[in-house]
């Protein structure tokens, strides 16, 4: 099962998703304010993969993503702030 993140910007706003076989099955939501930030406002993923850790692999592809782009990420979302509040490593890009 092939569950790489992948990422979709149209204008001002993106996404983060994991598709397995076609479907999509997990998705993270944000918006860019300014140049140099992203604001994460919501996760989702489908229950029958609930404790799969795809909302963390999400989470981590956007601290990627942010480091690469030199930009900060506002976590707005209650579950990818308690990624950030976990993960010390990731708190460069806030």
């Amino acid at each position: 099962m092939n569950t790489e993140v992948q990422l979709k910007i149209d204008g001002n706003k993106g996404f983060f998703y994991i598709d397995v076989d076609g479907k999509q099955e997990a998705m993270m939501t944000f918006v860019f304010a300014g140049e140099k930030q992203i604001i994460i406002d919501h996760t989702e993923v489908n229950p029958e993969n609930e404790g799969k850790g795809f909302g963390k692999k999400m989470v981590t592809k956007a601290v990627a993503y942010a480091r690469e782009n030199n930009i900060k990420i506002i976590p707005l979302c209650p579950f990818a702030k308690s990624v950030f509040d976990k993960v010390l490593d990731f708190r460069d890009v806030l």
